[in-house]
């Protein structure tokens, strides 16, 4: 049996004024059960919950209810945004969740405001987004790589956090999540992408100049850990080297607040008992099926 995790929402949540990262052991295991076979039983157990959660919050959509998740990912470069995603979404129904993996701005998206195409990809009623990388890319990367004069990128923290709000008060549960990965694993993740031929794909030239700028990049991070944590939509911080908790953390976490919501099938708005006796009634009265060979 898994321990109680005590609320796993207030164990990793970023407290006010932020965090700083060197301070948080990216191989620790906050809250969960003893060892990587139980936490992946449990993770199983977790998914189950989810999936029945998923239903429901869906049904309660049929009947004008806003409600929706949206799962936000940000984390460096191997940190296990998209594995993440795999483990978690398996078991949910595809037709109720929307992945969104945001790359760099396309030429007609750079003509729009930086939320823009964040928009486009929110979730509806009754659904669960998850966003692989997203709006905070524009004051990471565009402040890492000076994309923008500096007191653009800087006014951006309050423009998302106003955005933010706006969701949450149309009815969206918004959950962030950090995925803090440590400077040697994220090595290690990368020579085993070069040393296996089936994994050269996911590795580009690019992922080592982003690496020499893992200070900046730190930095930037922190930046939005303490800016953009609002009670409305907290940053929760999930140490990521070891792959089977961080699969376990973001499931836990989207159970927990799944169940905060508290979605619920919604009653019938008809006459259950006289929709019921007039199927019957029908199937008496409807002709027998044909069947059987045929008369030659």
């Amino acid at each position: 049996m898994a321990k109680d995790t005590g609320g796993l929402r207030a164990r990793l949540r970023v407290p006010p004024g932020g965090v700083r990262l060197a301070d948080h052991d990216t191989r620790a295991t906050p809250g969960a059960p003893d060892g990587k076979t139980r936490a992946r039983a449990d993770t199983e157990h977790v998914r189950e919950r989810l999936a029945g959660l998923q239903e429901r919050l869906f049904a309660q959509s049929t009947a004008g209810d806003p409600r929706r998740l949206l799962l936000v990912l940000q984390g460096t470069d191997t940190s296990g945004k998209g594995g993440t995603v795999k483990h978690v979404a398996t078991g949910l129904n595809p037709t109720g969740v929307r992945v969104t993996a945001f790359k760099a701005p396309t030429e007609q998206e750079r003509r729009h405001p930086f939320l823009w195409r964040i928009r486009q990809a929110l979730p509806g009623p009754g659904e669960i987004g998850v966003f692989d990388r997203s709006h905070y890319e524009d004051v990471l990367v565009a402040r890492v790589h000076d994309l923008v004069p500096r007191g653009v990128w800087t006014r951006r923290y309050g423009v998302i956090n106003r955005f933010e709000q706006s969701l949450a008060d149309e009815g969206c549960t918004i959950v962030k999540v950090f995925l803090h990965i440590g400077y040697e694993e994220q090595r290690r993740r990368l020579l085993a992408r070069l040393d296996n031929p089936a994994k050269h794909w996911k590795f580009t030239e690019g992922d080592l100049a982003e690496r020499a700028l893992w200070p900046a990049y730190r930095q930037a991070y922190e930046a939005v850990l303490e800016r953009c944590s609002t009670d409305s939509a907290p940053w929760y911080l999930v140490p990521a080297d070891r792959k089977w908790y961080r699969n376990w953390a973001v499931a836990r976490l989207l159970l927990e607040h799944l169940e905060l919501m508290d979605p619920r099938y919604p009653a019938a708005d008809f006459d259950v008992p006289a929709a019921r006796a007039a199927l019957l009634r029908t199937d008496a009265e409807a002709p027998p099926a044909s069947g059987g060979a045929s008369a030659h």
